[in-house]
């Protein structure tokens, strides 16, 4: 482990490039009496411990967001992808596109690829200034800085307006603001961003927003005080997270640095955690300090987007009004917003079609074929970025008498047996695409290029093994899982003495359900028991969040179009790591390691360093070998043929019993 540690910092800090993790071919079934294969044996060279050892991911996340050089830094991108993917905690399913209906008489409604829905351009060729429409259910936050939800992202575009936005095209734009500048880099690297503000901003009741506005928001939603899930997204700033070099220098101008360049900094600047908030709404709510979100957990908080929420009754409806004091009123075209609270998918599909709602962004799995069929021109498909996947939770107790490698044998063998191809063509039934990496096909590289330029490219396992040889696919599930500790019967599947029962945590929704029962039958070819919970919208989030999990439903739609935004959310201190990653017992109070240091003088030294522990680590293994020549003949024979038992049970009584 030690040699193998130190090859993966040279990885990280001397910007070599690792091979993507292989794509096996299937091996052939064993016999009942299958040799124990060694679990590291199974695993890719990139693989680390996923809780002890992820401060070396941490590191490489660092390294990529300090390096300058785009072609490095989209190599180190993909030896990061190559690490995630080793461990088997993230499974992809496919890649997003976005399905909704809009009635006939609605026009001017736009979305982007990170799955945001702008209203303000909207017109009712049917007479009315109200749109009607469902998102979701219930929203988990409405404050910008603590929402970490595509529902609660349309919410916060259409409630409050940060510096930059995006156009119906899909490109960043001023919206407060009127441009920037960006200084020569200084000798530590970092440069400086001075933006300018339209004169004349408020916000919703009147007041006025200054530069004074965004200093406070930007310094709120990075501290370690506010913990908001997307503070990460600040951890270029200089002086992050308590210290945050962002400063009003007058009413209208913004002054910030950042540690390295930032090619998507106008993206960061249209994303809602970079939106301002009202100092004085916020902290004038009762116990701000312990529940920051609590200034706009009802109707009629500030803002200073093109609406206004007026009314709002939990879990049923919400009311928005268009704001007068929006810096571009003139534009916004609709008087009124009102919002159906549900995420009875069902319930909602039948409003649309009773004409009580002109939009809604879910269909019922079983109408979609219908839909298509009949080209319904209300039924729309639209490009996304993104991947849905399923998660593993690292720190599980499912894993508790494993090792490490053992664990990701355990959870390889699971992202095999899923028939994808089957949960794209009759749950998803869209033309979604079999996902064979995380980072989804066709987002840029950084580079001028695309990091995954089409489905075979950089792909991890075949996505169709199952289809094209379903019985030397199952032999390898096998194979994993016996490196595992895991034995199986006669009949091929897990015998009584080594089970496997596990929880599948899923919100409602008829499509996350079906997905899930479509695992749950393909992990039953190996006696594999799932039973699946369906909970509401936000205690998912939260279950999910808290790691209250085994394994669990995911979906990410990316934020900006870099890979990193994909790669940085599985930090160990991201609020967007469901995974778990680093997460062992203490880790919040452990002492830090120092980051990783981009300089390629230190990566020099250090690469020298690790060669000499690579030295020592070889002899030590010569010495071993030489060593081990002298064992008796016997010894040895005994040592190959080592073999475990595996006993022929009865798996009449295996059915799954959901909860």
């Amino acid at each position: 482990m030690k040699k193998f540690l130190a090859l993966l910092l040279v990885a990280v800090m001397a910007l070599t490039v690792a091979a993507c993790g292989p794509t096996e071919e299937p091996t052939e079934p064993d016999n009942d009496n299958a040799e124990v294969p060694v679990a590291a044996d199974l695993l890719s060279e990139a693989f680390i411990d996923p809780i002890n050892d992820w401060k070396l991911y941490d590191d490489l996340i660092a390294a990529i967001k300090a390096e300058t050089d785009t072609a490095k830094r989209t190599e180190l991108m993909h030896q990061a992808e190559d690490i995630l993917m080793s461990n088997g905690c993230v499974i992809p399913l496919y890649y997003y596109n976005d399905i909704y209906m809009e009635k006939d008489y609605v026009s001017g409604m736009y979305a982007n690829l990170f799955g945001y829905k702008f209203f303000q351009a909207i017109q009712l060729s049917n007479g009315s200034d109200t749109f009607r429409v469902n998102l979701a259910s219930e929203p988990d936050y409405l404050d910008p800085a603590l929402n970490s939800s595509v529902d609660g992202a349309c919410l916060a575009v259409n409630t409050f307006a940060g510096l930059y936005t995006y156009d119906a095209a899909g490109n960043t734009v001023p919206d407060l603001a009127t441009g920037y500048t960006v200084s020569d880099p200084a000798e530590d690297g970092s440069i400086t961003f001075t933006v300018s503000l339209k004169d004349g901003l408020k916000w919703s009741d009147g007041s006025e927003l200054t530069a004074a506005d965004f200093e406070y928001s930007w310094k709120r939603a990075a501290s370690t005080a506010t913990a908001a899930d997307y503070g990460y997204m600040f951890d270029n700033f200089v002086g992050y997270p308590d210290n945050l070099a962002v400063s009003a220098l007058d009413a209208t101008t913004l002054e910030f640095s950042l540690k390295a360049p930032c090619a998507y900094m106008e993206g960061l600047m249209a994303f809602p955690t970079f939106f301002p908030v009202p100092q004085a709404a916020v902290e004038a709510y009762d116990g701000w300090e312990v529940s920051p979100g609590g200034w706009c957990t009802e109707a009629g908080f500030i803002s200073n987007g093109p609406f206004v929420c007026t009314e709002w009754k939990h879990d049923e409806t919400m009311v928005y009004e268009k704001n007068p004091n929006y810096h571009n009123a003139d534009a916004v075209t609709l008087e009124k917003l009102e919002f159906m609270l549900s995420a009875d998918d069902t319930a909602i599909y039948a409003a649309y079609n009773a004409g009580n709602v002109d939009m809604i962004d879910t269909v019922p799995t079983d109408e979609i074929q219908a839909l298509l069929a009949a080209d319904n021109k209300e039924f729309k498909i639209i490009d996304n970025l993104g991947t849905y996947y399923v998660a593993f939770n690292a720190t599980s107790d499912l894993f508790a008498d494993k090792t490490p490698e053992e664990a990701a044998c355990m959870r390889l063998a699971f992202n095999i047996l899923i028939d994808r191809d089957y949960i794209c063509e009759n749950v998803g039934q869209t033309g979604q695409i079999a996902a064979s990496s995380y980072i989804p096909l066709g987002m840029a590289d950084g580079n001028g290029g695309i990091f995954k330029p089409d489905a075979e490219s950089n792909s991890y396992y075949n996505v169709y093994a199952i289809n094209e040889d379903k019985e030397a696919t199952l032999e390898k599930a096998r194979t994993y899982l016996r490196a595992a500790g895991y034995k199986f019967g006669e009949d091929g599947k897990l015998s009584a003495e080594t089970p496997i029962s596990i929880e599948y945590l899923t919100n409602d929704g008829t499509g996350h359900v079906a997905a899930a029962e479509s695992m749950q039958q393909d992990f039953a070819e190996l006696g594999i028991k799932i039973s699946i919970q369906e909970v509401e919208w936000n205690t998912f989030l939260e279950e999910r969040k808290n790691g209250n999990y085994d394994i669990a439903r995911e979906g990410w739609l990316a934020d900006f179009n870099d890979p990193i935004n994909m790669l940085e959310m599985f930090t160990t201190a991201s609020g967007n790591n469901d995974c778990q990653y680093g997460r062992f017992e203490g880790w919040e109070t452990a002492e830090e390691a120092p980051e990783a240091d981009a300089d390629e003088a230190d990566a020099d030294a250090l690469v020298t360093e690790i060669e000499s522990i690579e030295a020592e680590d070889d002899a030590t293994e010569a010495e071993a070998a030489e060593e081990s020549e002298v064992e008796t003949d016997a010894e040895a024979a005994e040592a190959k043929t080592e073999e475990i038992e595996i006993e022929a049970e009865d798996d009449a009584e295996t059915e799954t019993e959901a909860e």
